[in-house]
């Protein structure tokens, strides 16, 4: 998923500050809390669709119907 940046709001980020936890148990917290964060997100919704979109479209699907034939057809 490419968000180029532009999540919102924006993934935070995760940092394990202890001197009791060694390199693998900080890293298995952190890859513990960034799978947590994965799959509690909300799911992305749709794009909006600008009326020049819906226009473009419509106009392609009516010049196809109007080509006749389909999958198949001669």
């Amino acid at each position: 998923m490419a968000g180029n940046g532009k999540r919102r709001p924006p993934r935070p980020r995760i940092e394990i500050q202890s001197a009791t936890a060694s390199p693998e148990e900080a890293a298995a917290i952190a890859a513990a809390l960034e799978r947590f964060l994965w799959e509690t997100a909300p799911s992305p919704q749709p794009a909006e669709m600008s009326r020049w979109q819906r226009a473009a479209l419509r106009e392609g699907v009516e010049v196809h119907s109007q080509q006749g034939g389909g999958w198949g057809a001669h």
